[in-house]
C-alpha cells in the first residue's frame, strides 16, 4: 500500500525550513516501498531547491534518511551538522522565498486544476498550492 505524502510544501519544522518536512517524508517513503511511484523521491522541483537553499548534498541526504530512517527530528539535526552547527536564518529565509514564490508552468497547472475539478480561471497559480490540490485529488482517487 502506498502512502500519499500529504504534508504541505509549505510547511517548516523547528529549524523554520519549509518542505523540509515534505522531503524527508518522501525518502521514509521511498526507504520502506510506501511512496506511490509517481512520485520522486527526491526531485528535481522543490526537493532540489530546498536541498540547494539548505546548501545539503542530495545523494549524502538521500542515502542517510534511506540508511538511518531517522525521526524528523533527528534528520534536522543531522542538516545542522552537515553545516556545521548553524544555517544562517537569511539563507533559510530565502530558501523558503524561492519555494513560495514559485509557479508552475500553464501545462503543469491546466492538469493539476482540472484532475481536481476546478476550472483554471488564473487564481491558483502558485505551485505549493497546486501541489496540495494535487495530493489531495491522488489520495481522494485512492480511496474512493
Amino acid at each position: 500500500m502506498s502512502i500519499v505524502p500529504l504534508i504541505s510544501s509549505d510547511l517548516a519544522g523547528p529549524l523554520g525550513a519549509i518542505h523540509l518536512p515534505r522531503l524527508w517524508l518522501k525518502l521514509l517513503l521511498s526507504a520502506k516501498g510506501k511512496l506511490p511511484e509517481d512520485y520522486p523521491e527526491c526531485g528535481g522541483g522543490f526537493d532540489q531547491m530546498t536541498l540547494d537553499g539548505l546548501k545539503v548534498n542530495r545523494d549524502a541526504a538521500v542515502a542517510y534518511v534511506k540508511g538511518s530512517l531517522p525521526t524528523y527530528a533527528q534528520f534536522e539535526a543531522w542538516i545542522l551538522k552537515q553545516r556545521g552547527g548553524k544555517i544562517p536564518a537569511a539563507e533559510i529565509e530565502a530558501s523558503n522565498a524561492a519555494i513560495r514564490g514559485y509557479n508552475h508552468d500553464d501545462a503543469t497547472r491546466a492538469e493539476i486544476l482540472a484532475a481536481a475539478g476546478i476550472k483554471d480561471d488564473g487564481s491558483c497559480l502558485d505551485a505549493v498550492n497546486l501541489n496540495n490540490l494535487d495530493d489531495w485529488t491522488t489520495l481522494y482517487n485512492e480511496v474512493k
